[in-house]
């Protein structure tokens, strides 16, 4: 197996996958991060300063990305076989003043080392003078996926969140179009829609004080893109309202700046700085973590993290286990006349050791059946730093509690457990929650094969690998520490 060097990967990922929420490894350092973008198999984003992140897989970021002119907060959108970046020259109080501009620009490609990198002209899109009762800054975007319209909100605290709507064929604002207000009391905004709803996600509280910062992102919904955008409470964003997303939690603090990254169907990522983290020095970081839906609202998931399991299947209910002879435990029934006066002496659970010499000792099945928190049945889950990772997490080996016997995918698109895990791509596994806090399970790699298969119930106690579907509780399964 190929290795990758990535300093302090261990380490770092020993503080990461403990905490309640996780940022990214490599130099994630970043302030006012746009939305992630994919190009060309990898993943661009861009911050305040006119410099960015590239990661080659989405989960080790480094330093990169280029983008001209400067100013704050950018946002980035692909719109067809083009990429139209957005920022802010000044504003927000920055040079002393509210005087801004929101400008756009658009280039073939984000990879700065392609022969086709060049960015377009700037073309200003929306400003603020003076005491404005808004300041042009931290742009947002949206493209429509009902009727290809391209808007873009935008402001602060100073004033008002506003609205404008752009041609997506030049980047330029539609002519005659005016600006509508829409929220009040935050700044970052950016718009999403889904399932007839457009979103507007604002960041609250106080920003660039590091440990100190404030910040946590809010959420209304509407179901017209110019609002009204109220929240859960039926308060409307104009008059301060907002549904909580994420704030700061573990060691990381001030998220701000969202952005939504749809990875597959039931699969979407949210991408935010930390203002910062506490065990980076304090700085300012790039976080994605899983971006869940309940109850027709986003909320922020939590990254998978490292332990021991039962793996449950959502289909019935059954775990994942070890194929091996069942191993009583010692007792027989109690009860039936026993004198209940007898003293009450807790019974030993099985142990690892008590059955161990009664297993295979080659490659061995899987399959699925009733939980009895016997050692067949318990997973340990842990990070492979050296493996790399893909959007918002790294790649993990599942292993027998207390061995080393390993989760493997097979030629024949099945899995099986084999005595050793060797780091072998058939023995990682990626770990995605799912919008509806389930989980996907997937090998990195299928033995002889290009399809993107995951772990499967195809009956009540047979797993296997197929296709992955989010409308079938037999794609989904759900991990439970005992």
């Amino acid at each position: 197996m190929k290795k990758i060097k990535i300093v302090g990967a261990t380490a770092l990922l020993s503080v990461l996958l403990t905490g309640s929420a996780v940022a990214q490894i490599g130099k994630p350092f970043i302030h006012d991060p746009s939305t992630i973008v994919e190009c060309d198999g990898k993943y661009y984003t861009f911050g305040t300063g006119g410099g960015g992140l590239i990661s080659e897989d989405g989960w080790t970021w480094n330093s990169g990305a280029v983008r001209p002119g400067g100013g704050a907060a950018p946002d980035a959108i692909k719109i067809g076989d083009r990429y139209l970046v957005v920022y802010g020259s000044t504003g927000g109080g920055l040079g002393g003043g509210h005087d801004g501009k929101l400008n756009t620009m658009w280039n073939k490609t984000l990879d700065p080392k392609s022969p086709d990198f060049k960015f377009t002209e700037s073309v200003v899109v929306a400003s603020s003078a003076n005491m404005e009762d808004c300041d042009a800054i931290d742009p947002g975007l949206l493209l429509d996926p009902t009727d290809g319209r391209l808007w873009m909100s935008y402001g602060t605290y100073f004033g008002f969140i506003r609205l404008v709507e752009l041609d997506p064929k030049t980047g330029k604002r539609v002519e005659g179009n005016k600006e509508i207000n829409i929220a009040i009391d935050c700044e970052a905004s950016d718009l999403m829609y889904r399932d007839g709803w457009y979103y507007l996600l604002g960041t609250h509280g106080t920003c660039c004080d590091g440990a100190n910062s404030t910040y946590n992102i809010v959420v209304g919904r509407s179901r017209k893109v110019t609002g009204p955008y109220i929240d859960n409470m039926g308060r409307d964003m104009l008059e301060g309202g907002g549904k909580m997303v994420v704030a700061a939690g573990g060691r990381v603090t001030g998220p701000g700046h969202f952005g939504r990254f749809i990875v597959a169907d039931g699969v979407e990522k949210m991408s935010c700085h930390y203002e910062a983290d506490l065990d980076q020095s304090g700085r300012s970081v790039l976080a994605i973590r899983p971006l869940l839906w309940k109850n027709g609202w986003p909320v922020a998931g939590d990254n998978f993290k490292e332990g021991t399991y039962e793996i449950e299947s959502e289909r019935r209910g059954y775990a994942l286990e070890l194929v091996v002879d069942f191993v009583r435990m010692a007792g027989g029934m109690r009860g039936f006349g026993r004198n209940t006066d007898e003293p009450i002496k807790p019974v030993a659970s099985q142990e690892l050791a008590d059955v161990i010499k009664t297993w295979p000792t080659g490659n061995t099945g899987v399959r699925i059946g009733d939980y009895m928190f016997r050692p067949h049945q318990k997973w340990t889950i842990t990070a492979v730093p050296e493996a790399g990772g893909y959007i918002g997490g790294p790649y993990y080996k599942i292993v027998i509690a207390g061995t080393e016997r390993a989760l493997a995918a097979t030629a024949d698109a099945e899995v099986i457990t084999v005595p050793t895990f060797t780091g072998a791509p058939e023995q990682l596994w990626r770990i995605d929650q799912l919008t509806d806090g389930t989980y996907r399970i997937m090998p990195k790699v299928v033995p002889n094969s290009n399809e993107k298969l995951a772990l499967v119930s195809s009956g009540d106690s047979t797993p296997t690998l197929a296709p992955f579907n989010m409308n079938s509780d037999n794609s989904k399964w759900n991990f439970k520490a005992h």
